[in-house]
């Protein structure tokens, strides 16, 4: 039987292991304040994205919407879809290019994301709290790993 060795001691001197553990602990904690807002978690994240994304003047595709959330195209047109649906998204023609769908968020999108936006922006501050002066740095280091891993994604 092969046997199998590893660098790190134990699981919790394992940086991805402790990371994919503290990306479900967060993750778990997320979930649970939008079930109240009838929001999945890619949902909020498509939503807050498409917010952001048209609240800074850009034309907010689907390509340019999945990319900044780090979400590849098949699972953003499915979630796209069912945002229309709920009424919280629409897509229409860009006006530069037929083909191409512009996403933008409606009226009920934003009543729907204000209070959601609260609810999960106060997860973050409980949840990354326990870092207390170390946040910035935390979240310097994970910019520095995403970019790393994707230059599809923009800061913010």
């Amino acid at each position: 039987m092969a046997e199998v060795a590893g660098r790190a001691g134990s699981a919790s001197e394992s940086t991805g292991y402790m990371l994919w553990r503290a990306t479900m602990a967060w993750q778990r904690e997320v979930r649970a304040v939008l079930e109240p807002h009838s929001l999945t978690h890619a949902q909020f994240v498509l939503l807050a994205s498409a917010w952001w994304l048209g609240s800074i003047g850009e034309e907010v595709t689907q390509r340019r919407l999945g990319a900044h959330a780090g979400v590849d195209e098949m699972t953003t047109s499915q979630v796209v879809r069912r945002l229309e649906a709920a009424g919280l998204l629409r897509r229409a023609a860009s006006e530069r290019d037929a083909r191409v769908r512009v996403v933008a968020v409606t009226d009920a999108g934003r009543a729907s994301l204000a209070p959601a936006m609260r609810d999960v922006e106060a997860v973050g501050d409980a949840f990354f709290g326990a870092l207390g002066e170390g946040e910035e740095a935390f979240r310097a280091a994970l910019h520095a790993v995403v970019g790393r891993t994707s230059t599809s994604t923009a800061a913010g």
